[in-house]
């Protein structure tokens, strides 16, 4: 599960980066316990882009409602994993 979830991590940094043409960080270094919001500057339209991109790329639905919620990569990662988990 850990590894599953190191990937995810990853993956959810590459779109991060791609989507949000962020510039002076990798996926391996782009911290997954940084603050999106407070830290990094992602707005709600930010994460909706991101979210859209995920959301066909694995299948899966992310509620709106939840955005709030997701503030971290590794949070964003770990809800990801719980949503595919309910999917099979």
């Amino acid at each position: 599960m850990a590894v599953e979830t190191n990937k995810l991590i990853l993956r959810v940094a590459e779109v991060m980066i791609d989507e949000l043409k962020l510039e002076d960080v990798t996926p391996p270094t782009f911290s997954p316990d940084i603050d999106l919001v407070d830290e990094v500057g992602i707005d709600s339209m930010d994460l909706a882009t991101v979210a859209l991109v995920l959301q066909d790329e694995y299948g899966i639905r992310i509620d709106e409602d939840d955005y709030p919620k997701l503030t971290t990569i590794r949070l964003i990662a770990e809800y990801l994993e719980n949503k595919m988990q309910l999917k099979t």
